[in-house]
């Protein structure tokens, strides 16, 4: 096959979160030529597109547009124009972007359906902000921008605390009810045309503070020497040491890969509160798929080396 990894346009002074969107690119690009396929690289530039497409005349897209001008809310622009072009792409469509990137919005579409998610609140009313913590979230991007031990503070605080937030990196902040518990990162790899539950993997927080929230912030996910991402340990096992936390966790991920109409993969982050009652953090319907991401991880719990994940993304992708 001929496959095109088709990347954001990063530029060299780019925030981590951007740049492992090239590392992945790479990697992607190297798994498939390990399979005997041709893979080139080339940057999302909307205007360019169509001689791009002309010129390489790919089987197929890997998509890794995770931003344009890196704002993650205009991703869905690549998926699109694809669509509009006729050619097969990997990952979400533009329609899952648009709404997954909403938080609020995707919210409250988990709870018409029936689906288990925290409270929350929005500006400017904070409608519904009730006594207890609170984290404070960005509602339309990713990366856990902004998250760090200061998001989580008392209802009184968090107007406060979203201004603060708005005015040092933008875009628009709402609050979530803080759930103590444990954290799960699921990955969920599309099989046949159907979702496959990946390993569940748990998100435990070693020798960690007692004063401190256990949140996997922005320092956790993006430098890697820090306190916060070597005592942030991903464990697998929670399928034979809890099986019906297990089931459950499953099902809730089938239902929101439908909800969403998710197609290549996905990852759906829970909290699990002291009675055992999961509850949907987010949808990342294009999660990172870097070599040493979760979801890859992940994969590899299951049996299938990196060269078959992304092998087999692309294949689901041409069905």
């Amino acid at each position: 096959m001929k496959v095109l990894v088709l990347h954001s346009d990063v530029p060299p002074d780019a925030p981590p979160e951007d740049q492992d969107t090239l590392i992945a690119a790479r990697a992607i690009a190297q798994a498939l030529a390990s399979r005997g396929h041709i893979a080139p690289l080339a940057p999302f530039q909307p205007d360019a597109l169509p001689a791009l497409l002309k010129a390489h005349r790919p089987d197929a897209v890997f998509n890794m547009v995770e931003g344009i001008d890196g704002q993650g809310r205009l991703a869905y622009r690549a998926p699109k124009l694809l669509e509009e072009y006729g050619v097969p792409y990997t990952g979400a469509g533009a329609g899952t972007l648009i709404a997954t990137q909403d938080k609020p919005g995707s919210k409250r579409a988990l709870r018409q359906a029936g689906l288990p998610t925290p409270d929350w609140a929005e500006p400017p009313a904070w409608e519904g902000l009730g006594p207890g913590r609170w984290i404070v979230k960005c509602a339309d991007e990713d990366a856990s921008l902004g998250l760090d031990d200061g998001a989580v503070v008392e209802a009184a605080q968090v107007p406060a605390r979203a201004a603060a937030s708005a005015a040092r990196y933008g875009w628009h902040w709402f609050a979530e009810r803080y759930i103590e518990g444990r954290e799960f990162n699921i990955a969920v790899l599309e099989e046949n045309g159907a979702p496959r539950v990946l390993p569940m993997a748990e998100m435990t927080f070693e020798r960690w503070p007692a004063h401190r929230p256990r949140i996997v912030g922005y320092t956790a996910k993006w430098d890697d020497a820090s306190f916060d991402s070597v005592r942030t340990v991903r464990r697998f096992g929670v399928e034979s040491r809890e099986p019906q936390l297990a089931a459950a966790l499953r099902s809730i991920c089938a239902r929101t890969w439908k909800l969403f109409a998710c197609r290549g993969t996905a990852r759906v982050d829970f909290r699990v509160d002291a009675a055992g009652q999961p509850t949907i953090l987010e949808i990342n319907p294009n999660p990172g798929i870097a070599p040493d991401a979760g979801f890859a991880a992940a994969a590899a719990e299951a049996g299938l080396s990196y060269a078959d994940l992304i092998e087999g993304i692309v294949r689901e992708a041409l069905r």
